[in-house]
């Protein structure tokens, strides 16, 4: 079931305008500034099972930060704030997994500070730092992908879609099953023109139909050699977008909502594909 993420109480109400999210969020906005610092607070606390100030100077030496000689090292870590709070958190993170010291509780806790905060930035898999959790380049890239689409007139709605899948899965309120939705309308859109023209009611399922029963119709701009099928690539793509989504369909059996990491996955390969087909590397043969 496609669900749409709730609005403020004031925007429902009429009292205020609705706010576009640019999540994720570069560094730190004021708005995540307070808990993190609390997050480091709390795990440089004085009865932790390592030495607070052993913890607290470990941080500062590697980071290379000077502590005046009126603070204790812990409170001045406390203090930072943007770029020097993001290698606090992170440099802290490594010297806890380094001294076997990782707190379940407290690694959740900060996990759920930069998920519900938007944040650009997650704990790695190691749990022994922070990592990117889109890079810049590929948000640009679909930012882009989102703009070119718009300008193209035989790609309906895809850029409008594509826009919306994004923020489903990267804004304050991720919505796994709408993001995905809206992924795979996207596609829909933007090969309409190419795979199905004539079919007023095109899916992306009856599309991959038409590529099965007329493959020689289509190509890509990929470099195919001899004896190859040129259109693969791209079948395969809308294949897996296509067979990825669980809470399509109702049946007998409970339905599967997409997990926010499948959601991510396919609004990145719904990106390409929009990509692909607005600037004419997927077309019809004569």
């Amino acid at each position: 079931m496609t669900t749409t993420p709730r609005q403020r109480f004031t925007v429902r109400a009429g009292l205020a305008e609705a706010v576009d999210d640019d999540a994720p969020y570069d560094g730190v906005p004021d708005h995540l500034g307070r808990p993190l610092r609390e997050w480091v607070e709390a795990v440089l606390r004085p009865d932790m099972p390592i030495e607070q100030t052993v913890v607290a100077e470990a941080v500062a030496l590697r980071l290379r930060i000077t502590v005046p000689a009126r603070y204790s090292t812990a409170a001045y870590l406390c203090q930072a704030i943007d770029d020097d709070l993001l290698d606090v958190v992170d440099e802290l993170l490594l010297v806890l997994a380094e001294a076997s010291r990782k707190d379940a509780k407290s690694l959740l806790n900060l996990g759920f500070i930069l998920e519900q905060g938007g944040s650009a930035y997650r704990i790695n898999a190691g749990e022994d730092g922070l990592e990117v959790r889109i890079t810049p380049a590929v948000r640009d890239a679909v930012n882009r992908t989102v703009t070119e689409a718009a300008a193209v007139s035989s790609a309906g709605s895809a850029a409008d879609h594509l826009a919306a899948a994004w923020k489903a899965v990267y804004g304050r309120q991720p919505d796994p099953s709408r993001a995905y939705s809206e992924a795979i309308k996207a596609v829909e859109c933007v090969a309409h023109a190419v795979i199905q023209p004539n079919h007023a009611k095109a899916t992306l399922g009856t599309m991959l139909g038409e590529i099965g029963n007329a493959r020689a119709k289509f190509t890509t701009a990929l470099a195919t050699p001899v004896g190859k099928d040129p259109i693969a690539p791209a079948e395969a793509m809308m294949r897996a977008l296509w067979d990825g989504q669980t809470s399509r369909h109702g049946k007998k059996t409970a339905t599967v909502p997409e997990t926010l990491e499948a959601a991510r996955t396919g609004v990145h390969l719904a990106a390409t594909l929009v990509q692909w087909f607005s600037s004419g590397a997927v077309v019809r043969t004569p």
